[in-house]
């Protein structure tokens, strides 16, 4: 029962990042704004398209925002359908600013679904400027005590919509992944040092364990680029530097193969596991940050953080990247075990 706990709380966190992970809603968002440009001292009528909203059962208000200071509110608001409405704004005749044209903001709020807004979402464009008039006109309402959610959800984006929940998949694989890789590295320095079999089976079944991880984080990877950048396989400088250092790992179970007489299979594999460990760290962590990249975290693309990786998702998150990680050592004990029964069958 000393080892069956560990087992059960990786069974029951493995079957928490599924269920939590798939079933709560993503927070109201806003799809589509149609037009997108307008000019000064003009009606618009814009046609939105939401995302898990309910404006035909509530009543909206919604904002056309420059900054914390400056906003109009709509003239009217005709909801279509739950996800669909056509707002009317009028443009006032001059803007807050001291340039010919900005973005604008779009803000909806209603009791339900809280206020929610995308950003840039309208061009507005101006021929003549007059600062004063502009901000005495855009303070008349402004945005103030939007209402909370009735219900708090993941966090939703424009690009990556529902497959933000891949975030709980992808991400592990790899963290668990970095940790198996280095948990071999240390069996294969004390290997080299002790010439304990035991150990090298060790860093044989964390290495085959760690690069099924690696596999699964590409995978996952490929299908999330497919929805979010439009194809499996862009070329970005993320997925050909991992891919790298995973050909470079395939390399090991090359070699592990290679060798009848076990002490040099063991000292050959034990060497090349410490080479693969060192040349993956610049592949995966340093060389994407030099290069433009799609992929966040890497090429001064920043990685997903504050309002992205909200208290909802990090209560998600974090449980699987531990979900995942016990997994691996739990399937690398097995891994080790065969490789044992394995070798007791050899003599």
């Amino acid at each position: 029962m000393e080892k069956n706990w560990v087992k059960i709380l990786t069974v029951l966190l493995i079957f928490y990042t599924f269920i939590a992970g798939m079933l709560r809603p993503l927070n109201a968002g806003i799809m589509e704004v149609d037009p997108n440009k307008t000019t000064i001292d003009t009606t618009i009528d814009v046609h939105v398209n939401t995302y898990n909203t309910h404006l035909d059962s509530e009543s909206n208000t919604a904002f056309l925002s420059i900054d914390s200071l400056y906003s109009i509110k709509c003239s009217k608001f005709k909801a279509l359908s739950s996800n669909e409405a056509v707002i009317s704004f009028n443009i006032p005749a001059f803007l807050p600013i001291g340039q010919k044209i900005i973005d604008a903001s779009l803000v909806i709020a209603n009791k339900k679904d809280g206020g929610f807004a995308r950003p840039s979402s309208i061009i507005i464009t101006q021929d003549s400027i007059n600062m004063t008039a502009g901000e005495v006109l855009w303070s008349v309402d402004r945005i103030s005590n939007l209402p909370m959610a009735e219900a708090k959800g993941f966090p939703f984006r424009l690009i990556l919509e529902e497959t933000i929940r891949n975030l709980y998949y992808h991400v592990p694989f790899w963290f668990a992944m970095i940790i198996l890789f280095s948990t071999s590295v240390f069996f294969a320095i004390r290997s080299l040092r002790t010439g304990s079999r035991e150990d090298e089976l060790k860093v044989y079944a964390y290495n085959r364990v760690g690069f099924f991880y690696g596999i699964m984080g590409i995978i996952t990877g490929a299908v999330w680029a497919r929805f979010a950048w439009g194809q499996y396989w862009s070329g970005d400088i993320k997925q050909n530097m991992t891919a790298i250092a995973l050909l470079i790992y395939a390399a090991y179970f090359i070699l592990w193969k290679s060798f009848k007489d076990e002490k040099i299979q063991a000292r050959v594999s034990g060497v090349f596991t410490i080479f693969a460990y060192v040349a993956m760290i610049p592949l995966i962590f340093v060389i994407p940050r030099l290069y433009d990249s799609l992929h966040p975290g890497n090429g001064g693309n920043p990685a997903l953080g504050g309002e992205d990786l909200d208290s909802t998702m990090r209560m998600v998150f974090y449980p699987g990247i531990i979900a995942f990680t016990l997994l691996g050592f739990w399937l690398s004990n097995i891994y080790y075990r065969i490789k044992q029964l394995d070798d007791k069958m050899k003599q």
